[in-house]
C-alpha cells in the first residue's frame, strides 16, 4: 500500500505520496487525502479482523484471491439438448439428461444480446444455432439454423489449430500413445544415473569406448540408436533477438487476449502454461490452452513439470501433433501447487531434475526449446546466475529471466541489473529480460543498459496493450476512453468466436473480460499524468477521467467492471458478482 509519508506537494489542498503516480491537480477527486488515508489503513483492518488468522491472510496475499464466488450454471434438466442445437437425432432418445421441448426453452431463453453474430459473420454459420445469444441473424422463424453456403465454401482453412480430436483424446486417455524417441533417450538417463558421471562425462565415455572399440559394458546395453541424437535432422532455427515478446500469462494470456496484442504490434506469442501429466492424460481443458490463431505467426506453447519422463512424453507428443514454432518450459511458476511438486520454480532447486528436462526435450524436439525463470527462490539468494551458463550445452535455444525471486512475486522492483549480470554468463545463447516493462523508455533503458537480446512483457501488456506500438514508434499514445472501449469489443468478439456465443460462451468471454479489466484499470491516461512516463508500481490517487467512460474505466471497484462488461455482453443476473483470480501486489 502507499505510504502515509509525503514527498510532493501538487496542490495547497493534497500531497502526493511515496508509491503514487503524480496526476495534474485538475483531475484529482476532493478529499483526496481522507480517501487515501482510507486506503492505507484498509489492509491491516482487514488484518487484524481476519478469522483466519495472520497466516491465512498472509497465504491470501500470495498472488491469488482464494473463496471466490462461483457463478451457478443452470442444471441439465433446464439445458436444452446438444442434439436439438446441432438439428441431429439424439442418440440417448429418451434417457438423455438434456430438455427437448424447445418451446419451453424459447420461453426462457434470455433476450439476444446483439442481432450480429460474429460467428456466422466469419464463418457464414453458427454452431450454436438455436442457443446463440446473437442468433437473430441466422435462425429462421421456427429456429432453424440457417447457413451461407458461398461464404463456407470461401472458408478454405480454419483460423484455429492445435484442436484436440476426438480419436487422439482417447488415445491418450487408454494411456496408448507410443513416444519411442523418449523412451530412448530415458533408457540413456538410467545409464547416466548408474555410471554415477555426468551427461558429458557419460557421452564422452561412451565416444571413447566406440571408437576403440571396446565394450562398455559396465555402464549398461548401449546401443548405437541409444547415443546419436534422437531427432538428426536439422531443428526449425527461430531468429529470437530484438523481438517484442507477449509473455506467458496464465488465466489473461488466452487466444483473444493475444490476438489483440498481435494487432497492437506484439512479435512474438505464447499460449498458456499447460500441465504436462494434463496434457499426456487428454484433458480437454489443458489442451485449450495450446490452440493457435493464424495471425500468430511466430507461437509457442509453455508447459509444466516435475520430471524428466513425463516432459520428454509431452515434448516428443507435442511434437508430433502440435504446430508451434518453440516450446517454452516453464521454470518460473510461484504457485504452491506447482512448487510443492519440485515444478515451476522448483526446479530451479532440482539441478539434476532440471537438465533432464532440457536435455530430454530439446534431444525429441525438431523446434526450438526456450526456458523461462526467476532470480531464484528466497529473495538475496539468487542462483539464476549458475543455471543459465549450462543452458546451450542442455540444448537450450533461448532464456527469459525474471527480474524477481519466487519469494518476491510483484512486491519488488524488477531487479535490471541482475538480468545484465545474466545475460552477460548466457553467450551464446540469447538472454530476454522480464519485469516493470510498461513504456517505451522502459524497454529503451532495458536494452541499451543491459546486455539482453530481447524484452518480454508481462503486466505491462495486460494494463496497456498498445504499448507493443508505443515501443515501435516511440511514443506515448494518449489513447481516448472510445478506443480503449473498441479494444474491449474487439475482445469479446474474438472471446465469442473462441469460447462461443450460446450463453455458457458469453459466461467465459465475461469472465475473462472482467479478469483483463482488474489489470487494465490500472492505466492511466498520457494527458491526466503530471509527468511521463507512468510507472508499474505507482498507484493513482482517486482521480476523475476526461469524460464518464474514463472515470469508469479507472475505477479499482469490481462493480464498475461489470458494468463495463454489460455495455458489451449484456445484463448480468442480479446475484453476480466477481473476484479477480489474481492479486499481484503490484502496488506494493
Amino acid at each position: 500500500m502507499a505510504s502515509n509519508e509525503t514527498c510532493v506537494t501538487t496542490s495547497s489542498s493534497y500531497s502526493q505520496r511515496r508509491g503514487e503516480a503524480a496526476i495534474k491537480t485538475e483531475f484529482l477527486r476532493k478529499n483526496v487525502d481522507s480517501t487515501n488515508k482510507k486506503l492505507a489503513e484498509k489492509e491491516p483492518e482487514e488484518e487484524e479482523k481476519d478469522p483466519e488468522g495472520p497466516q491465512k491472510k498472509k497465504a491470501k496475499l500470495r498472488g491469488r484471491n482464494k473463496r471466490r464466488p462461483r457463478e451457478k450454471r443452470p442444471s441439465s434438466e433446464s439445458r436444452l439438448c446438444p442434439s436439438i442445437v446441432r438439428e441431429d437425432e439424439c442418440p440417448f432418445g429418451d434417457d438423455c439428461r438434456f430438455s427437448h421441448d424447445v418451446a419451453a426453452y424459447v420461453a426462457s431463453k434470455p433476450p439476444d444480446v446483439d442481432s450480429t453474430c460474429s460467428t456466422f459473420e466469419r464463418l457464414g454459420f453458427c454452431p450454436y444455432g438455436i442457443a446463440c445469444r446473437y442468433g437473430g441473424q441466422h435462425l429462421t422463424a421456427d429456429y432453424k439454423n440457417v447457413t451461407d453456403r458461398d461464404k463456407v465454401a470461401r472458408l478454405r482453412q480454419p483460423q484455429t489449430t492445435n484442436l484436440l480430436s476426438k480419436e487422439f483424446q482417447t488415445i491418450l486417455r487408454k494411456k496408448t500413445l507410443e513416444t519411442p524417441d523418449s523412451d530412448r533417450f530415458l533408457t540413456r538417463v538410467a545409464s547416466v544415473k548408474k555410471s554415477g558421471l555426468s551427461f558429458d562425462e557419460w557421452e564422452a565415455t561412451m565416444k571413447g569406448k566406440e571408437e576403440s572399440g571396446s565394450e562398455a559394458s559396465s555402464l549398461g546395453v548401449v546401443t548405437d540408436e541409444g547415443l546419436t541424437r534422437l531427432r538428426p535432422c536439422e531443428k526449425k532455427t527461430v531468429d529470437f533477438r530484438d523481438k517484442l515478446y507477449l509473455a506467458p500469462l496464465t488465466t489473461v494470456g488466452n487466444l483473444p487476449f493475444r490476438r489483440i496484442c498481435k494487432s497492437f504490434g506484439a512479435d512474438i506469442t505464447c499460449g498458456e502454461m499447460a500441465m504436462c501429466t494434463n496434457l499426456l492424460q487428454g484433458q480437454q481443458s489443458e489442451w485449450a490452452l495450446l490452440r493457435r490463431h493464424q495471425c500468430e505467426d511466430l507461437f509457442g506453447v509453455q508447459v509444466c513439470g516435475s520430471f524428466s519422463n513425463t516432459m520428454t512424453r509431452c515434448a516428443e507428443m507435442l511434437r508430433n501433433n502440435v504446430e508451434v514454432d518453440f516450446i517454452d518450459v516453464n521454470v518460473g511458476c510461484p504457485i504452491d501447487l506447482v512448487y510443492k511438486k519440485g515444478g515451476g520454480c522448483g526446479l530451479m532447486q532440482r539441478a539434476k531434475p532440471f537438465e533432464e528436462i532440457v536435455r530430454g526435450m530439446s534431444t525429441v524436439l525438431d523446434v526450438p526449446l526456450t526456458v523461462k525463470m526467476r532470480t531464484g527462490v528466497y529473495s538475496g539468494q539468487p542462483n539464476a546466475h549458475k543455471i543459465i551458463p549450462k543452458l546451450h550445452s542442455w540444448g537450450a535455444s533461448l532464456v527469459t529471466i525474471h527480474g524477481r525471486s519466487r519469494e518476491q512475486r510483484y512486491t519488488r522492483v524488477a531487479d535490471w541489473d541482475y538480468i545484465d549480470r545474466c545475460a552477460k554468463l548466457a553467450d551464446p545463447l540469447p538472454l530476454f529480460g522480464n519485469g516493470d516493462i510498461i513504456s517505451f523508455e522502459d524497454a529503451n533503458a532495458a536494452r541499451e543498459r543491459t546486455g539482453v537480446a530481447g524484452v518480454m512483457i508481462a503486466r505491462g501488456a495486460l494494463v496497456k496493450p498498445w504499448i507493443f506500438t508505443e515501443i515501435k514508434e516511440q511514443r506515448h499514445w494518449d489513447i481516448s476512453s472510445q478506443e480503449r472501449l473498441d479494444i474491449l469489443k474487439d475482445f469479446t468478439k474474438y472471446g465469442l468466436e473462441h469460447w462461443g456465443s450460446d450463453d455458457q460462451g458469453i459466461s467465459t468471454t465475461r469472465r475473462f473480460l472482467l479478469e483483463w479489466l482488474s489489470f487494465l484499470h490500472r492505466y492511466i491516461p498520457v494527458g491526466i499524468l503530471e509527468h511521463l512516463p507512468q510507472k508499474i508500481n505507482e498507484r493513482p490517487p482517486p482521480y476523475e477521467g476526461r469524460d464518464e467512460l474514463e472515470t469508469l474505466m479507472a475505477s479499482s471497484n469490481s462493480a464498475d467492471w461489470v458494468k463495463i462488461s454489460e455495455l458489451l455482453l449484456g445484463p448480468v443476473s442480479p446475484s453476480f458478482s466477481f473476484l479477480p483470480k489474481h492479486k499481484a501486489n503490484s502496488y506494493a
